[in-house]
């Protein structure tokens, strides 16, 4: 369980906030005014009463190590708002990292308030009977036979459907790459529900994208044929999937989009927290979360859903480790895995993963393609390098270079744009530092970044 005495950072505590907004609401309350009755226990534990705009005040309490053992931490509020967590929540986490007002002098463990322990002993009850549901042996063993015949209906209709994408290929083609401008996204958008119709949810996210670069900038053509090039590459690997070595056959149905549960002995490591980050669109939020194995030297991904307008459950901002299990899914160069049990509750570390030159980084992104073509990008650590403009008048780009001299990688434009850029800037001074992100074939996006010499790690995204 987390220690009392184990203090997050305020960026560590804005982590887990759902938007914008919240961020702003929830740093407005991270102060003694509005809070009473606030306390906390020596498992991890904090409460508070915080003043709103009714009678009564707000009753919110957040269970950081989390009685049930996950990772995430746990809240309750019973103000109104649908978000989660909602400002009160992090204005409550605000206040105890901060070690301000009932936090401030690292007080003796305390018992809740009655409140409080309600909704804590409910917590544990459900996690018991969850625990007890787990363990109890199925009420039926599942059809084998059943579910052979499934897979076997679903590969013909996959396979149904990568047949008809080839003709579209090969029709664009036939027709000119310059024809995709006057097709129009309509042509694209239905080729991508006829792959979801077929059971290929993975080809109708790369159709999407594909109708989305005709007329998107100087070399749209050039991206257009390489996109196509790579869905033909994938098509190609389906149809020829028995010939295939079973890492890549994996790799092949995963990209696909065929579901393919965690398997295999899991592996219990210290894993320290890389980055954390959200992506979105009209229906999901899809949290990604890189974790580094201090003894294994792994490195792992796990991926959360929440629905539109909604933060995925599972968080764990920047910075902190925790003693854990992961169980990894199957394919060549696959590094996403879910999280099994934790042993300890996640807290803050100044531990960093080991780094490599710039040169290595570009060569490893190369070699792991050789199992998973497909991949955009490949998680590396940086050590000592420098944020630096590129050279030229007219380049409004960045670049990381070596310390030493010789080679740099360029950071990916949408990187440019963000303000975690400003915040390396900032951090490095002019000086080296260790960054962690992605390096892939648009350039390298920092994720997170350590100042030379000691310090904890600051979250870029």
């Amino acid at each position: 369980m987390t220690q009392q005495g184990v203090r997050w950072t305020a960026d560590q505590v804005l982590a887990l906030a759902p938007d914008a907004p919240s961020r702003k609401a929830g740093s407005k309350l991270g102060v003694a005014g509005p809070w009473s009755e606030a306390g906390s226990s020596g498992e991890g534990t904090v409460w508070g009463l915080c003043k709103g705009s009714g009678s009564k005040p707000y009753q919110t309490v957040v269970d950081i190590a989390d009685v049930t053992g996950a990772a995430a931490p746990a809240y309750t509020c019973s103000c109104p708002s649908r978000k989660f967590p909602c400002k009160h929540a992090l204005g409550l986490l605000l206040l105890w990292a901060a070690g301000e007002g009932p936090f401030g002098s690292e007080p003796d463990a305390q018992q809740p308030p009655a409140w409080a322990e309600e909704w804590l002993a409910g917590r544990r009850k459900r996690a018991e009977k969850k625990r007890s549901s787990d363990a109890a042996p199925g009420s039926a063993p599942a059809d084998p036979e059943a579910a052979r015949r499934r897979a076997e209906r679903r590969a013909e209709r996959v396979t149904a459907g990568v047949m008809e994408l080839e003709q579209r290929l090969s029709d664009l083609l036939r027709g000119g790459i310059a024809s995709a401008e006057q097709s129009g996204y309509g042509l694209w958008e239905e080729t991508a529900a006829r792959m979801v119709d077929a059971q290929a949810p993975g080809l109708a996210a790369r159709v999407r994208e594909l109708g989305a670069i005709p007329s998107s900038g100087p070399g749209w053509p050039v991206r257009m044929l390489e996109e196509c090039a790579l869905l033909h590459l994938l098509d190609q690997g389906w149809l020829h999937r028995e010939q295939l070595p079973e890492g890549l056959a994996a790799t092949v149905r995963s990209r696909i989009g065929l579901p393919t549960p965690a398997e295999g002995p899991p592996l219990r490591d210290h894993w320290l927290v890389l980055a954390q980050y959200d992506t979105a669109d009209s229906k999901l939020t899809t949290r990604r979360i890189w974790l580094h194995g201090a003894e294994s030297g792994r490195t792992a991904m796990l991926l959360s859903y929440g629905a539109a307008g909604r933060a995925p459950a599972l968080a764990l901002p920047v910075g902190l480790a925790l003693d854990a299990e992961l169980t990894t899914y199957p394919g060549a160069g696959q590094l996403r895995a879910d999280l099994g049990e934790q042993f300890t509750a996640p807290a803050p570390t100044a531990a960093r993963p080991p780094g490599m030159r710039t040169e290595q980084a570009a060569h490893r992104y190369g070699d792991v393609l050789r199992d998973d073509p497909w991949l955009d990008s490949w998680p590396v650590t940086l050590s000592e390098v420098i944020p630096t403009p590129l050279p030229g008048p007219s380049s409004d780009g960045w670049q990381l270079a070596d310390a030493e001299g010789g080679t740099a990688l360029p950071i990916t434009p949408s990187a440019v744009s963000r303000a975690g850029l400003w915040r390396l800037v900032a951090l490095s001074g002019g000086a080296p530092v260790t960054v962690f992100g992605e390096c892939g074939h648009e350039g390298f996006t920092p994720l997170a970044a350590w100042p030379r010499g000691s310090g904890e790690a600051v979250a870029l995204c």
